[in-house]
């Protein structure tokens, strides 16, 4: 398409927050790049989740980085690679297992996870952030949700943050480890499904997936075990790496952090300006299911769109303080989808971040880093690698 800016997705030293993906945002509501279109603007990317010419695109991720093995077979099996009445036929199930009440009966135990973990952090005044705390925060808050006990944590936390290598622009670097990480949990998810057969849980998510799965005789036990593990893959990865990031943007605001000890009552808002300011997944994924044309552009058929969460949440038309701020009020992002596709997860997501900063305000006064954090690449699915932090306990 000629007259479009070009960004560079492929590149990992590319990042999606970045002073070309701004420029190409000022150009236009649209840039080229080796994986399709990038859009860049907030009304044309509510336009697309909105438009039913548009299907989930991220089924065709494999092939866009050029993987294979197991997590590609699941990945385009899962909820979020099937399509109409296969999609709905999932998701129908999925997501009265995850109800808003059901979830919320979990947040004492989310608080306590956090408790704990914090009453560890008060025994010192620096720690990698990643491995001390986001990581056995999401993982036992995933365990809480499985019926697990909490000391299994790193089973699931590990492998699960191992699949989300896979989504990162240098996937195939890492594809026999998120491989063998995938066929890891789907034993873990057929062992659960087993012990709720025996009898033994019957009150855990994965016991509200087998009743509604077994409620409904077109489901196959493979798609029982897909749909827990790209559960267990959102509910560890996206929390994992939500906590750090968040935590990154504090420590490059120190009077947001001192904005936030003041005010309990600003976690939501602070939950929502992570994701605006920092997203942890980077774009959503949809593709054109017939010739579509958008703002005075021509979308063919199969032709796939990223709609990129940072540009959009930050465009200027809806968007005048480009600052990391918790005390603004924001329009809607992007940053769990939208229409037929919006994350399952989300409420879980939102309530365990939530759990983790009402610990953490507790427990810093002030918060710095060590030494230079190590990252994923900014785009596709990104987060700390590495994150040496100190602080001064409260």
């Amino acid at each position: 398409m000629g007259g479009l800016p070009y960004l560079d997705l492929a590149d990992p030293a590319l990042s999606t927050r970045g002073p070309e993906v701004l420029a190409a945002r000022d150009t236009h509501w649209c840039a080229e790049t080796p994986f399709g279109l990038a859009v860049l603007r907030y009304r044309q990317v509510g336009k697309i989740l909105r438009d039913r010419r548009f299907r989930q695109g991220s089924h065709n991720w494999p092939d866009t980085v050029g993987i294979k093995g197991s997590f590609a077979d699941f990945w385009r099996a899962s909820v979020i690679g099937r399509e109409g009445a296969e999609h709905q036929k999932l998701r129908a199930l999925a997501v009265p297992a995850l109800s808003e009440g059901y979830v919320l009966g979990l947040k004492p135990a989310f608080d306590e996870i956090a408790e704990d973990l914090c009453a560890e952090l008060r025994k010192t005044e620096r720690c990698e952030f990643q491995s001390a705390f986001c990581e056995p925060f999401a993982g036992q808050a995933i365990t809480t949700l499985l019926g697990m006990p909490r000391s299994d944590w790193p089973l699931v936390a590990h492998n699960a943050a191992d699949l989300g290598l896979a989504m990162g622009v240098e996937a195939p670097k890492y594809e026999a480890r998120f491989n063998k990480a995938c066929e890891t949990l789907f034993n873990l998810a057929n062992d659960l499904v087993a012990k709720v057969r025996r009898g033994e849980d019957d009150s855990s998510y994965v016991a509200r997936m087998v009743v509604e799965f077994d409620r409904n005789g077109d489901c196959t036990h493979e798609e029982l075990l897909n749909t827990i593990v790209i559960s267990i893959f959102g509910g560890v990865d996206t929390t994992r790496a939500l906590l750090g990031l968040g935590l990154s943007l504090f420590i490059d605001n120190p009077d947001q952090w001192k904005a936030l000890r003041a005010d309990e009552n600003l976690i939501p808002a602070t939950v929502e300006e992570f994701i605006r300011a920092r997203p942890t997944t980077t774009w959503a994924t949809r593709e054109a299911t017939e010739d579509v044309e958008i703002d005075g552009i021509s979308i063919r058929k199969g032709r796939v769109v990223h709609l990129l969460v940072h540009a959009s949440a930050r465009d200027p038309e809806i968007c005048e303080d480009q600052a990391f701020d918790i005390t603004v009020k924001r329009r809607l992002h992007f940053g769990f989808g939208g229409g037929a596709h919006h994350c399952i997860g989300h409420f879980v997501a939102r309530t365990d971040t939530a759990c983790a900063l009402v610990a953490l305000r507790k427990t810093f006064r002030t918060v710095a880093y060590v030494s230079e954090p190590k990252w994923l690449p900014d785009s596709g699915n990104t987060g700390a690698l590495s994150l040496p932090i100190r602080y001064e306990v409260v």
